[in-house]
């Protein structure tokens, strides 16, 4: 059978086109051909959309929580343009200052002045007093060697990269590690030097916009889910609890198999993970390859952490926690919308993070949260008056591909072997670490590629901010 298109939004001179994946890239693809009038069917295996980026229900109380806290930053242009599109862009709160805390309590933060960049938290760093005069003369040294073109990916790691600039000790756990591991989900020996570069570029040298911090204020199912009606009201289809079991393709049709039938499109857009391509893929040397080239890419695990306390234990929104598996903590029932001013006094419920949480995978449930409730007590002494209510732990044990240096060589374009089937999601050469911007950036490219192929030529990506201040004449 063919598949299914509206009457109200989609042109029957268009394409028809199924995607597979739910997730951000999948969702960005899927609402901007929709938007362009292509007609749309979008396969989602699990109940919800947003793919890594959702939330379930808490059996314990009933909470909608997120399978792992996602932030944004103001470079996340296609990002921001995909939550424009679905008009959530006001369910997200930004934020100027980051906070720093270092086990007995002691704080210091960063944020940025009416200085220009890329000069433009010179000031809060200056006063900065988790580090030392030594430790700060280092890290300057270093970021203005940044201010030029981002280097090539290459088999140099950032660690390397760091002590070859003189960075101290210090510098390297207090400044560098709690910025880009929380960034790139993965350990300074193991991340690459062009994409450690990049976010620091990109994020907090460009301008002071860029570099804002953005939390969503609902839940990410919520937010995402938006996306189902988006694309129903431009005459799409969105088939949740349909997971797809193969793709045949030949020189006129794509066809998908889910739930037992097949559906015909003129394209296809695979935006699964690229270690579940096999098991849709065809069989042949084509696929083969493919799938010998992505093995390369390894990922890395994310450990979300959900405390709720019987009373209020920081005056915090959000802060970075310092030489301690803990890497972040964001006090929900401050953040969330439905929740702000109803806990307050009398409770608050936290999300601690841990990015690339390689050593909590064997960890039982009982032992992370013995380990985080302990680990925030050295930041909040109020922990050890305050009665945990009830806790959960969420481990997303494939959460992010690992930026390894040299792992550009197996990222591969939207383009496939087969004409028309098109390849997305944030593992594939996006030019962005494994980010929400890089997969909106992922469904984007996928969405052009398709359009190019189908005679339209449409554009979705959006452009990278423009550099401010004295990095406008510093930028290649």
């Amino acid at each position: 059978m063919s598949g299914l298109a509206g009457e109200s939004g989609s042109n029957p001179n268009y394409p028809s086109v199924g995607i597979i994946g739910g997730g951000l890239a999948g969702l960005a693809a899927a609402c901007a051909l929709a938007d362009a009038r292509y007609k749309v069917t979008l396969f989602e295996q699990r109940s919800c959309l947003g793919g890594r980026a959702s939330s379930f229900a808490h059996p314990g109380t009933g909470e909608l929580i997120d399978n792992c806290q996602h932030v944004l930053l103001g470079c996340c242009t296609n990002l921001r343009n995909f939550y424009h599109r679905l008009g959530v862009e006001g369910k997200v709160r930004w934020y100027k200052r980051i906070t720093f805390i270092e086990p007995g309590g002691r704080s210091s933060y960063i944020e940025p002045s009416f200085l220009p960049a890329p000069f433009h938290t010179g000031f809060s760093f200056a006063r900065f007093k988790l580090l030392s005069l030594k430790d700060k003369l280092g890290i300057v040294r270093a970021l203005l060697s940044l201010l030029g073109r981002v280097p090539e990916d290459s088999s140099d790691d950032f660690l390397s990269w760091l002590r070859r600039t003189g960075q101290t000790q210090a510098a390297i756990d207090r400044f560098w590690a709690p910025v880009l591991i929380s960034s790139l989900n993965e350990e300074l020996d193991k991340s690459s030097v062009k994409y450690a570069a990049f976010v620091f570029r990109e994020a907090f040298l460009k301008s002071a916009e860029a570099g804002m911090m953005g939390i969503p204020t609902a839940p990410l199912s919520e937010l995402y889910g938006v996306a189902a009606e988006y694309i129903r009201a431009r005459g799409g289809e969105v088939l949740l609890r349909s997971g797809v079991d193969a793709v045949s393709l030949d020189d006129r049709t794509a066809r998908v198999r889910s739930n037992d039938r097949e559906y015909s499109f003129d394209y296809v857009i695979s935006a699964i993970p690229h270690h579940a391509l096999r098991s849709i893929l065809p069989q042949g040397p084509e696929s083969e390859e493919l799938q010998r080239k992505v093995s390369h890419l390894q990922t890395v695990p994310i450990t979300g952490i959900h405390l709720w306390f019987d009373r209020e234990i920081t005056a915090l929104e959000h802060a970075s926690l310092l030489d301690r598996n803990i890497q972040w903590m964001f006090q929900k029932s401050k953040i969330l919308t439905r929740l702000a001013g109803q806990n307050g006094a009398s409770g608050s419920y936290l999300e601690l993070l841990v990015s690339s949480s390689k050593n909590l995978l064997k960890m039982s449930r009982a032992e992370i949260i013995d380990l985080a409730v302990k680990e925030l007590t050295e930041f909040f002494p109020t922990v050890r008056e305050a009665r945990l209510v009830n806790a959960t732990v969420v481990k997303e044990v494939r959460a992010t591909f690992a930026p390894a240096p040299l792992s550009d060589r197996f990222r591969l374009s939207p383009l496939s072997p087969w004409p028309r089937l098109f390849l997305s999601g944030d593992w594939t050469a996006t030019g962005w670490p494994s980010t929400m911007e890089g997969a909106i950036r992922a469904g984007y490219l996928a969405a052009e590629a398709l359009s190019r192929a189908a005679g339209h030529s449409h554009r979705f990506i959006v452009p990278d901010l423009e550099p401010r201040g004295l990095m406008r004449f510093l930028t290649p």
